[in-house]
């Protein structure tokens, strides 16, 4: 098989493969994510089941700080590189990147990884921070 139709083939599963609700979402742009959530601290819940997955402090524009439930503060770079909204946190090895969009009025984040569908759901704004100590001034 030439290179060609592989890739053909792939782009056809691909395609075929990702969800119709996936038609109606809305991409927005990263820093209009974090127009709506710098100042704020939010929650996250994973989409499917509902569980919380964490909550997140947005300091600034390029910093954030994140906790899950029972566990303590993790202090993170955001960058938005490609039209992705990355986090650098200390714990990672590696950058986090999400596609931040709407679907029915919701802000969602789907996780930037071929192959990991994982998407999580803004569900709360407070204007209460974390309360974790040594927030980094940068």
């Amino acid at each position: 098989m030439t290179t060609g139709r592989f890739l053909l083939r792939a782009a056809v599963f691909c395609a075929a493969w990702v969800p119709a609700a996936a038609v109606a979402q809305t991409r927005i742009s990263p820093e209009a994510f974090l127009d709506a959530v710098v100042g704020k601290t939010v929650t996250f819940h994973e989409l499917t089941s509902g569980m919380l997955v964490g909550t997140e402090e947005f300091l600034s524009p390029t910093r954030s700080v994140w906790r899950r439930e029972g566990e303590g503060c993790v202090y993170g770079q955001i960058t938005t590189p490609d039209g992705k909204l990355c986090f650098l946190y200390d714990t990672e090895p590696g950058p986090v990147c999400w596609w931040p969009f709407e679907h029915d009025g919701r802000l969602l984040v789907r996780i930037a990884r071929l192959g990991d569908g994982e998407i999580q759901e803004v569900s709360g704004f407070s204007d209460d921070g974390l309360d974790c100590p040594s927030v980094p001034i940068s």
